[in-house]
């Protein structure tokens, strides 16, 4: 089941590097915090490189003036994320987060297989907005789509 508004970011570990590998749990990186997360299909697949990353490269400042952190996660290893971060050049502060395994994805309620375009086990193209842990705005994809997830409808959702 998709996680709804209301519900609470489910308790797993996520990978991202640094200065190493480091695993990061979900309530420290959402708890007391504002957060954007932007789920994608795939680092360096053509809409995640070619427009949605760059969405919120972009509006980076934007979030940051609202006191919103920005995390994108994706079912891909660290060291993937870490090349497509150095590839597209993300600014400080903005965190390209590993769910290698899809444990978040999945219990998010947010996987999709598209085996049958080789890519196995996937995230669903979306956006949350999460406050203390708390899931206040999903956006959701159709399948193929790219609109409610972008930096700019996000921005445009949430209060100033």
């Amino acid at each position: 089941m998709t996680i709804q508004s209301g519900e609470r970011i489910p308790e797993t570990t996520l990978t991202r590097i640094r200065q190493g590998v480091e695993k990061v749990d979900t309530p420290t990186l959402f708890g007391a915090h504002k957060v954007v997360m932007f789920g994608v299909p795939g680092a360096f697949t053509p809409t995640c490189s070619e427009r949605h990353l760059p969405g919120y490269i972009a509006h980076f400042d934007d979030f940051r003036k609202r006191g919103i952190e920005v995390y994108c996660i994706s079912v891909n290893d660290a060291f993937v994320m870490k090349a497509w971060g150095e590839a597209v050049g993300i600014p400080e502060g903005l965190q390209l987060l590993a769910d290698g395994s899809g444990d978040l994805t999945k219990a998010l309620g947010l996987d999709v297989d598209l085996s049958g375009n080789g890519m196995g086990l996937r995230s669903r193209r979306y956006a949350l907005y999460a406050e203390d842990g708390v899931v206040k705005h999903l956006w959701l994809e159709a399948p193929g789509e790219f609109a409610v997830s972008s930096a700019e409808h996000v921005l445009e959702q949430l209060p100033a």
